[in-house]
């Protein structure tokens, strides 16, 4: 393979090429399965929680319009790095352009610092609904979400701009190999041929501010939380508490996991083959996941879905 080992004298290469599987063509159809059906479930989830969190007047609440847009981030997710993977995976020539590459990254970690924020908010949300009920509407009132939700996609949106002038300034020395699904920052950093110190630190700091400080927010959240759940009398009331912030729970481990053994390494020493498979794992199973955890456990969501599917039923017949 010459082309991937030519000097880009002139400037950065034209394309990449994505390696995802084809070391082993054995695994590049099964893969491709498991891609397509979890790329259609989790539209189809995460659609789902839209529509009903949007179009019913009962889950009109602060709770659903942060988990709306966490159904949005997902699909964004999921919408920017797998149909790129399908094709890769369907065709002999599994590249990338350069333009396309930094695109992908730039949105990709765009979602994922807003992400980190809006389970933060949504942990601010049952911490208030379950600590201070009497006060619930008058502390999350609607502007108050709708600013939170802006600062998530502001934030997240800085910090990938600050992201992609740093990354897209490497030089690459005709290196054109990226041992991954899909564009990434910390893979990108690895494929350089320059001192990555300074994105090494950038990413480092900018990384624990949107990572381990949201995650810092949502433990101590749930710090008060548990301490409130503990005084009440009743089992019930128990169980009906933390069935509220249960879900919520799921999400994030599902979330911050897999993102803090990524992102809290130097991208100079992390392990591209362990790493290029945790990020499959963030970028189609979570996103494809978190719409089912949200509907099996949340009763007022399946009533809702519900009402949804009935209403839809009886439009269809009168067609």
């Amino acid at each position: 393979m010459r082309g991937e080992n030519q000097s880009f004298l002139g400037g950065p290469p034209k394309y990449f090429i994505l390696l995802g599987v084809s070391d082993r063509p054995w695994l590049e159809f099964s893969l491709y399965v498991v891609l397509l059906v979890s790329y259609l479930l989790a539209m189809l989830g995460n659609i789902a929680i839209i529509l009903v969190s949007r179009l019913d007047p009962q889950l009109h609440s602060p709770m659903y319009i942060f988990l709306s847009h966490l159904s949005f981030l997902d699909l964004c997710y999921t919408t920017t790095t797998v149909p790129q993977m399908l094709v890769n995976m369907g065709s002999t020539r599994k590249t990338i352009s350069f333009g396309g590459c930094t695109v992908q990254y730039a949105i990709f970690h765009w979602l994922g610092c807003t992400e980190c924020i809006i389970l933060a908010a949504m942990a601010l949300d049952r911490y208030v609904a379950i600590c201070e009920p009497l006060q619930y509407a008058i502390i999350m009132y609607h502007p108050l979400c709708q600013k939170l939700v802006a600062v998530a996609w502001l934030s997240g949106f800085g910090n990938s701009l600050v992201q992609v002038v740093l990354t897209v300034q490497l030089p690459f020395c005709g290196r054109q190999v990226l041992n991954n699904f899909f564009c990434e920052v910390p893979a990108m950093i690895k494929l350089s041929c320059a001192d990555t110190t300074m994105n090494d630190a950038m990413l480092a700091v900018l990384v624990a501010f949107f990572v381990l400080v949201p995650l810092a927010l949502i433990l101590l959240s749930y710090g008060f939380i548990a301490r409130a759940v503990l005084r009440i009398q009743s089992s019930q009331g128990r169980r009906k508490a933390f069935g509220t912030c249960s879900s919520h729970l799921v999400v994030v481990s599902l979330f911050y996991l897999p993102a803090i053994y990524m992102y809290l390494q130097a991208p100079s020493s992390y392990s591209q083959e362990q790493g290029k498979f945790i990020s499959l794992f963030y970028s189609i199973i979570t996103p494809t996941l978190n719409p089912f955890i949200y509907t099996l456990r949340n009763k007022d969501v399946k009533r809702a879905l519900r009402r949804l599917l009935s209403r839809t039923w009886r439009f269809c017949r009168r067609l």
